[in-house]
């Protein structure tokens, strides 16, 4: 089931636009600027919810991104690539980074050059960290939060359909990261109260918990 899923998104269901949509949404590098546009603007300008978001986000991805990588030494799991040829999509190279949104990305087959160019498949750290960034957006803000679920869901197909990861890695890393999530916000939110209410007592009486 898994290699059949697969071979479907990664050689089947494919089209030049979606070609360029999921290389572009997979690929951090292109949205680092933004990203630190909005850290830097949440930072400054929001209130306590705004910066309390921020921090545990950041706590979070830290832990999980240390977590994917032990787990990924740990199983040891290849790649799609790393088995069989599948159809990859390479952007081209541009300065400064978005500029590849504008340009047609290469389509080729892997072979025995990409083997040991990336590390184990399970679990996926593109699905893990933006699991991660769906949780607490939806805990920290509810319904405004929610919609950051649909670019979750959109970059873990797109690690299949680039050829980069099973389905099942996906949907694996899903609820692991969901799991980890919770446990690191739930553990965050009582050095809060335990912290919060010692140190700072009248911040803690207008915010007693770190997330509600």
């Amino acid at each position: 089931m898994d290699q059949t899923i697969f071979h479907l998104i990664n050689r089947q269901w494919t089209n030049p636009a979606l070609d360029l949509f999921m290389a572009s949404i997979s690929n951090v590098d292109i949205w680092k600027p933004l990203l630190a546009l909005i850290i830097l603007i949440a930072v400054v300008f929001g209130r306590f919810k705004a910066r309390a978001c921020i921090l545990s986000l950041l706590v979070c991805l830290l832990i999980i991104e240390q977590m994917t990588g032990f787990l990924k030494s740990a199983i040891d799991r290849p790649r799609p690539k790393q088995m069989q040829s599948v159809r990859l999509v390479q952007l081209q190279r541009t300065h400064p980074e978005f500029l590849t949104l504008f340009h047609r990305p290469t389509i080729r087959f892997s072979d025995e050059s990409d083997r040991l160019r990336s590390g184990p498949s399970f679990p996926s750290g593109h699905m893990a960290d933006n699991t991660a960034i769906a949780s607490c957006l939806t805990l920290f803000y509810r319904r405004r939060g929610a919609p950051y679920w649909l670019l979750t869901l959109a970059i873990g197909y797109s690690r299949i359909y680039l050829g980069a990861h099973w389905p099942s890695d996906i949907f694996a890393t899903f609820f692991l990261a969901v799991g980890e999530t919770l446990l690191i916000l739930a553990l965050l939110d009582a050095i809060w109260r335990f912290a919060a209410r010692k140190w700072v007592p009248h911040l803690f009486q207008r915010h007693p918990s770190l997330i509600v």
